[in-house]
């Protein structure tokens, strides 16, 4: 453990960027202080840029294969396992999308106990207040295509994730096709039990799964708050029991982060007083990329060109093939910053639904290549993010930008990675889980450029066009 005297109550490391920015948005609204960093923070920076109540890693562990995982997370649970917090959460998307050869919540559960020791597994599967909600190990989470709540294997978009759909709601057995670690359930009705009853119960469970994982239900806060009650006793007992302690090691969405920061402040632990950050100013223009292919995000990206955004999509095959590459992103560069310059906002996109004919032509050329489907999917995506971080990066230092949009979880990972920050900091309410963000940099380029970062299904279908006007235009016009 570092030997620095500062005493955080949480660390997290998110498997993208935008869940990271999500955790990052609850811990700051509930009043703590903290900040999300790109790489694990050293006791150095931890003193120059803290002291923190909690701090997170923002990482892009959702597009890694497991052996890619075992190359790059290990070493990150690692020095996680080090920092001064009781508790270290693996902070996953809300809906759970992964898959055994994709994104492998189940590998990372087995590389964590190389860092974290045999001790079961907390996971926690509800976030009420995304609509997220644990029935019998069975997730739920409402769709704001249509506004319903459906099992998440019926979910008109994480069903049809182009890379990671949703085929089990049963996340026990979800999970189960990604590790050989047993998985039981802390299910509803033991919520109705007394908490001295509740707390024998999950010790039963706990000691039960030693070498496995303990899945928590959840439809209300309330309910959350107890979660965040036993995680927070199960944490002090693991610090309180040997000075040499690791932290304890939890896997779930922003509903962890909810779940323990109620629990905190029903108990008058919090440190200073939530803060309200619902209002911010608008900009004179913006520049939006999105690289997801959900049906919300098409609604964001057709909302953003009837509010005047110039269109500039991306040949998403020319970008990731190699031969055309360099001029698609000559091309791309160029009418970015022609718009800016012009004083418009730009909206460049790589699809606009999973019906898009780029999404089969990128398939295709690198098929071509001699990729299979799967395997085309993952590095297409890949390939996309990196090259749309070198177009960002290059109008980014050519032009005095004020406010940047990235959607879809990888593509936001990967332009955020390249452009490279230290850290950053929640600056205001935009969406749900998708808030905009302050970067901590020492490049003079981004030292005041502001940030939103958010998944393909989150955000009203206004979500570029607010971020631009700010709170008092847009919501009167897209409401």
């Amino acid at each position: 453990m570092m030997t620095t005297d500062m005493t955080m109550k949480l660390a997290f490391y998110g498997d993208d960027f935008t869940g990271s920015t999500d955790a990052l948005e609850v811990l700051t609204f509930a009043g703590l202080n903290c900040a999300l960093f790109l790489q694990v923070p050293d006791e150095a920076m931890l003193r120059t840029y803290g002291p923190f109540d909690a701090i997170g890693v923002a990482g892009a562990s959702r597009a890694m294969s497991p052996i890619e995982m075992e190359e790059h997370l290990s070493p990150v649970l690692k020095a996680m396992a080090k920092l001064p917090v009781p508790l270290v959460h693996y902070k996953v998307c809300s809906t759970f999308d992964s898959s055994p050869t994709i994104g492998s919540i189940g590998r990372v559960m087995e590389l964590a106990r190389a860092a974290f020791s045999e001790a079961a597994i907390p996971i926690v599967a509800a976030t009420p207040a995304l609509a997220r909600y644990g029935v019998f190990g069975h997730l739920f989470a409402r769709s704001a295509t249509d506004g319903r709540v459906h099992r998440i294997d019926r979910h008109p978009i994480m069903s049809v994730h182009p890379v990671t759909p949703m085929h089990e709601a049963d996340l026990a057995r979800h999970l189960g096709q990604q590790t050989e670690m047993p998985i039981s359930g802390f299910t509803l009705p033991l919520f109705e039990l007394g908490r001295d009853a509740m707390d024998a119960e999950l010790d039963r469970l706990v000691q039960a799964m030693e070498g496995g994982a303990v899945l928590f239900d959840g439809m209300t806060a309330a309910q959350l708050t107890e979660t965040g009650r036993m995680l927070h006793q199960l944490a002090q007992a693991r610090a309180n029991a040997n000075d040499a302690y690791t932290p304890l090691f939890c896997v779930g969405g922003s509903g962890l982060e909810y779940a323990l920061t109620q629990w905190w402040n029903e108990q008058g632990q919090q440190t200073r007083a939530g803060v309200e950050m619902d209002r911010f100013e608008g900009v004179s223009q913006v520049l939006a990329v999105s690289g997801s292919a959900s049906p919300l995000s098409a609604l964001q990206i057709d909302a953003a060109l009837s509010a005047g955004f110039v269109d500039v999509p991306v040949d998403a095959a020319a970008l990731v093939s190699g031969a055309d590459a360099q001029s698609e992103l000559k091309r791309l560069g160029s009418q970015a910053l022609e718009a800016l310059r012009k004083g418009h906002s730009v909206m460049m996109h790589t699809a606009k639904g999973p019906q898009d004919p780029r999404i089969d032509a990128m398939l295709c050329a690198l098929a071509a290549q001699g990729m299979d489907k799967n395997a085309a999917r993952h590095e297409g995506g890949r390939r996309l993010g990196q090259q749309l971080g070198e177009v960002v990066d290059s109008v980014l230092r050519a032009y005095p930008l004020k406010r940047l949009l990235l959607s879809g979880g990888d593509t936001s990972s990967l332009i955020t990675q390249h452009i490279g920050p230290e850290a950053l900091r929640v600056a205001a309410r935009l969406a749900p889980g998708a808030p905009l963000c302050r970067l901590i940099s020492s490049k003079p380029h981004l030292e005041t450029l502001e940030v939103a970062l958010k998944g393909g299904q989150m955000g009203q279908p206004n979500y570029f066009v607010k971020a631009l006007r700010g709170t008092s235009d847009a919501n009167s016009q897209f409401h």
